[in-house]
């Protein structure tokens, strides 16, 4: 890599990237999806720097006309690269530049109350499902959790006291209702005949590890599984969620379940719109 692109990936990877990456693992909420995310925004700044030599441009001069036709060239690199536009300008290295993030249709998937309550109930109690299933898809149902976020956690995060069973997902433990404490609890003892038990480097394993022991389980391939066992990943988080927020504050969704304070918000205000819609809709 030239010196004068290093001098701006460098410190963009670390003061950005990288400092946001130490913040979400402190809350418990940093995923191999995340580390991947993270790995294609630098590799995206880089490339784009590249462009710009090839076309005698600068950074710190670069014009918006200049982005625009890049991003138009590559308009899969629109959303990597726009956390380093929005470095670039907080650091006041080139401030004519804007990439404003494409705007997403709100979620638009849910489930009726009535199926929501038909397979949490599969979840918590059906024996015929196997047991990572019945983890996978209870913990998607009560918590919102993303599959990619699942398959990190480790045993750690799990205790017992007097008060109860609980799970720490983001800030601070969430309560478990027993069946999935006793789920749980069965897949952290079972006997080590039936799965060789690697350890981590603090002496933890995965709670659901990959085929390598010492790796998490693949989130695209936990994913399949639920839906194989008939479990709508998508519909019932976005229903998790939407409860969640009708109930609790956000800023206390956001710290148990490990969720942006921004995203909690969000989705309270969804849910606030829905229900002043609903109203009027019957009068």
């Amino acid at each position: 890599m030239p010196s004068h692109q290093a001098a701006l990936i460098r410190p963009f990877a670390e003061w950005q990237i990288l400092r946001d990456a130490r913040q979400r693992s402190a809350r418990g909420c940093y995923t191999l999806a995340a580390s991947k995310t993270d790995i294609r925004e630098i590799r995206t700044a880089i490339r784009f720097l590249t462009w710009l030599d090839q076309q005698q441009l600068a950074a710190t001069t670069t014009r918006q006309a200049d982005l625009d036709l890049w991003i138009t060239r590559h308009p899969a690199k629109r959303q990597p690269l726009a956390s380093f536009i929005r470095w670039l300008r907080a650091r006041r290295i080139n401030t004519d530049l804007d990439l404003q993030p494409e705007q997403r249709a709100f979620a638009a998937t849910f489930l009726t109350e009535d199926d929501y309550t038909r397979h949490l109930h599969r979840c918590l109690a059906d024996e015929t499902l196997p047991r990572d299933v019945r983890i996978l898809g209870a913990l998607t149902l009560l918590y919102a959790l993303p599959v990619s976020r699942i398959t990190e956690l480790t045993t750690d995060r799990y205790h017992r006291d007097d008060t109860g069973a609980y799970l720490t997902l983001g800030r601070h433990p969430v309560l478990l209702p027993p069946r999935l404490a006793q789920l749980i609890e069965a897949q952290i003892h079972q006997p080590a005949s039936e799965h060789f038990r690697a350890l981590i480097n603090d002496g933890t394993h995965y709670l659901l590890p990959g085929q390598a022991p010492t790796r998490s389980r693949n989130s695209l391939a936990a994913t399949a599984l639920l839906r194989r066992h008939g479990i709508p990943v998508l519909a019932g988080r976005n229903t998790a969620l939407l409860e969640a927020v009708t109930q609790i504050p956000p800023i206390i969704v956001a710290d148990l379940f490990g969720l942006h304070p921004q995203t909690a918000t969000i989705w309270a205000r969804h849910a606030n719109d829905s229900w002043t819609h609903y109203l009027a809709a019957r009068q």
